[in-house]
């Protein structure tokens, strides 16, 4: 009898730590999971999910990015631009030598509508974001440092967008970013098809888009339009030069 009891105290004690065992892998696997979830979103050319990691993330790509400019072009110095986060309508901007970079979970509501809209729901329109404002715009923002550093002056700000994204689509090739910068060019023409030319047709495309820069760049819809359909027409171009003699002829 006190043998029978036995065998079955240490088969509950067994059994026991064989739950046991069960529920610390059952957690082990699940914060493993959190662990890759959030290295998989908190990467560039996503939407982050950790605002300190966007901002890190930034500020590295940034330097490595100003550092190749002045290797090969030593009068635009762009060693003192930084990253910070600061959610506005503009979503991206740099001013005073600040990369101001937006925070999806901060997005106001209508933008992020904007978003799933143009892009087909709310995943999609959550990517989309974070392929272009963390992660595309970043380099565009910087070559508009650029220009201004090199002393490079714009008849028009079309063409100084252009010059922008011309830069940003060259330099993220040149570090092997192809993959991205193709979901941003499939993306894009697939928004192109939910948007309206935001220009009317008698006009002059470039001179109306200045003369109404300010308009057309406060409404999503139609400012997107012009950077979506500028994003397309470049990625396309089989005409455009490498990065380093680009930088180099302005």
């Amino acid at each position: 009898m006190l043998q029978q009891t036995l065998v079955s105290s240490d088969f509950k004690m067994l059994d026991y730590k064989q739950t046991k065992m069960k529920k610390l892998l059952l957690i082990s696997i699940l914060v493993c999971l959190y662990t890759l979830s959030l290295a998989q979103t908190n990467k560039w050319f996503s939407s982050y999910n950790d605002s300190s990691a966007l901002v890190a993330d930034a500020n590295k790509l940034i330097q490595q990015m100003a550092d190749r400019i002045y290797a090969r072009k030593p009068g635009v110095d762009l060693r003192e631009i930084v990253a910070i986060k600061n959610t506005t309508p503009y979503l991206i901007f740099i001013k005073a030598n600040k990369v101001n970079l937006p925070f999806w979970t901060e997005v106001i509501t209508p933008q992020k509508k904007f978003f799933s809209e143009i892009a087909g729901g709310a995943n999609e329109g959550r990517a989309v974001f974070g392929l272009f404002f963390n992660g595309f715009y970043l380099a565009h923002e910087i070559g508009h440092s650029f220009f201004t550093y090199a002393g490079k002056s714009f008849e028009n700000a079309y063409d100084s967008e252009y010059a922008a994204n011309t830069l940003a689509i060259l330099y993220w090739r040149s570090i092997g970013e192809k993959k991205n910068l193709k979901k941003c060019y499939d993306y894009a023409r697939k928004m192109l098809q939910r948007l309206k030319n935001p220009v009317p047709k008698n006009e002059d495309y470039k001179k109306y888009i200045t003369q109404n820069y300010e308009e057309l760049a406060a409404d999503p819809y139609k400012y997107g339009y012009i950077q979506f359909a500028q994003f397309v027409e470049i990625y396309e171009s089989k005409q455009l030069p490498d990065f380093d003699n680009y930088i180099k002829k302005d």
